[in-house]
């Protein structure tokens, strides 16, 4: 490894293309995308029909019983617009019914899976809204590969078929259809084994034929109301057709003249522009990549806005984080002057370990009129609930399960509120141009996945791909919306490829070290040379994803 750039962990060239490009962590998926920009569909178009493919073929990570974040360029208006397509609690589902719930399971906090953890999924109203806004092509056209798929088959892939069996045993004792819906012969799939889900293909077919309401206030929502009386859940058909995606103004800050772009709360988009903020103030050029005291800076920069995160990101119709102050540079400089270059902070308040396991998954397309899309979208952790309605051919997210207990906290559950949301896209500009469109999957990884990617391209001169096969480091253990306490900072994971003596450096000043071979994101991008009039792509070498151009 090249210790100053670590451009040795390139594993391909970028992808380079004039018409139209899309990234995403299933070939298949990535064809599909490219197909529907050949036949005219706009990067919206060719997004949805990627994502619903992604629903059939990475059940792990996403589908439609999950959410939904987005930013789209749009070339016609020139401007950048944000869609938060999360869903709300049970709103017949008060916060004392919720915690007496929690004490028959001798609980205190709401559940990795089961029925207490489902929040509404807004994937489905996400995709309408941004069709009805950005389409060009029928959504029955978006949705036609996906359904195809799902009644033909497709090979199912190394990593996604690791997870698959992997997840699927911890979830087998939910009620409903998952080891029906979600096996073969009663097993997991295995790489390259062709996995068929026509239950998924029919309600792909009715929203295709009959539209959003058929999800929300039809069919559809009439099965799920009634599965979960029968079995002891708290979502009701009004909690589908009082549903609805918001366009949100997306926060920014510029980072050495580059306008960066994230979502705001509830999603922890803030926290990488806080980041940002803070490293400003390093000459991380000069620096070096992977030297300690870059890590050092950039672990503690960490700390110090996941503080924030913890105490103040929360629905905003609940809570209104103060935004323009945490993100202001002049709080960047405040918090910045709590770093001691040569100690790492010990005394944070305790992370929690459920917000380090998000399975989720990004994409990102760009089409020849020159619109680019960003999107994220997950069902949490694992496959996420658990919980498959017999007939539907989908599971529902645990998202519910990121709300706090603690009454005194801004996002303490509360019914019909959306739970804070570790999934975030990015999206930068340049000279009031669009720039680069990505994401990096991952839990807590992502706002420090972000932060690594846009450091190896503007501060390292890394090339798109380079930015993503680099090696990365997760800083786990601090404080969480979800709660918790502890007094000893956490611990660094640090993947292969760091020099042992940048390692024992950093171990020198405190840091508490482990090493994991997992856990450091997914990462897909699109960059924009406006000179040239081309695109460049790049879809990191961690799962099985590709970009592709024409």
């Amino acid at each position: 490894m090249d210790r100053i750039t670590g451009k040795s962990f390139a594993t391909r060239s970028e992808v380079i293309a004039k018409n139209g490009i899309a990234a995403t962590a299933q070939p298949l998926a990535t064809e599909v995308a490219v197909d529907v920009l050949k036949k005219g569909g706009s990067a919206v178009d060719a997004a949805i029909a990627a994502n619903a493919t992604l629903g059939l073929m990475e059940p792990v990570n996403c589908g439609v019983g999950g959410d939904l974040f987005a930013i789209v360029w749009d070339a016609k208006s020139q401007r950048l617009y944000g869609i938060n397509g999360s869903g709300r609690s049970p709103k017949g589902l008060s916060y004392d019914q919720m915690k007496a719930e929690l004490a028959k399971l001798g609980l205190k906090e709401i559940p990795k899976f089961g029925m207490l953890s489902i929040s509404v999924p807004g994937a489905v109203d996400a995709w309408f809204e941004l069709h009805n806004r950005f389409g060009k092509r029928p959504i029955q056209d978006d949705l036609e590969p996906a359904i195809q798929y799902a009644m033909e088959g497709f090979p199912v892939t190394e990593y996604v078929a690791y997870l698959w069996q992997r997840n699927l045993p911890e979830l087998a004792q939910e009620p409903g259809a998952i080891l029906k819906t979600y096996t073969i012969n009663g097993l997991a799939p295995k790489k390259g084994d062709v996995f068929k889900n026509p239950d998924l293909a029919n309600t792909y077919r009715i929203i295709a034929e009959k539209g959003r309401d058929a999800f929300y206030d039809g069919s559809i929502a009439d099965k799920i109301e009634a599965f979960f009386k029968a079995n002891g859940g708290f979502l009701r058909k009004e909690d589908f057709s009082s549903h609805h995606s918001d366009w949100v103004d997306l926060v920014t800050t510029n980072y050495r003249g580059y306008d960066v772009y994230e979502l705001p709360p509830n999603t922890q988009g803030g926290t990488v522009l806080e980041m940002l903020n803070i490293l400003e103030g390093f000459d991380l050029k000069s620096m070096g990549f992977g030297r300690p005291d870059t890590l050092h800076g950039m672990i503690e920069a960490k700390k110090l806005a996941f503080e924030n995160r913890a105490k103040m990101y929360a629905d905003p119709a609940f809570y209104l984080a103060p935004m323009p102050r945490l993100l202001s540079k002049e709080y960047a400089t405040e918090r910045r002057n709590l770093i001691d270059m040569k100690k790492a902070a010990l005394h944070c308040e305790a992370g929690d370990p459920r917000l380090a396991q998000g399975d989720t998954t990004y994409l990102c397309v760009a089409d020849r009129e020159g619109n680019m899309v960003s999107l994220i979208q997950s069902n949490f952790r694992r496959m996420g609930s658990g919980i498959v309605v017999p007939g539907l051919g989908f599971g529902f997210q645990d998202r519910g399960e990121l709300f706090s207990m603690d009454p005194a906290h801004p996002n303490v559950y509360a019914p019909g509120k959306r739970p804070f949301h570790t999934i975030i896209p990015g999206f930068v500009m340049k000279d009031g141009k669009p720039w680069l469109a990505f994401g990096v999957m991952g839990g807590d990884m992502q706002p420090m996945g972000h932060v690594q990617i846009l450091a190896n391209v503007i501060d390292f001169g890394m090339n798109l791909q380079e930015a993503g096969d680099a090696a990365r480091w997760q800083h786990e253990g601090s404080s969480a919306p979800t709660g918790g306490a502890m007094t000893d900072g956490g611990w660094v994971n640090f993947e292969s490829g760091y020099p042992h003596e940048t390692i024992r450096d950093l171990m020198h000043r405190g840091h508490h070290v482990h090493f994991d071979l997992g856990g450091f994101g997914g990462y897909q991008a699109i960059m924009r040379d406006d000179q040239q009039g081309v695109y460049y792509g790049a879809s990191e070498s961690r799962k099985d994803g590709s970009a592709i151009g024409y």
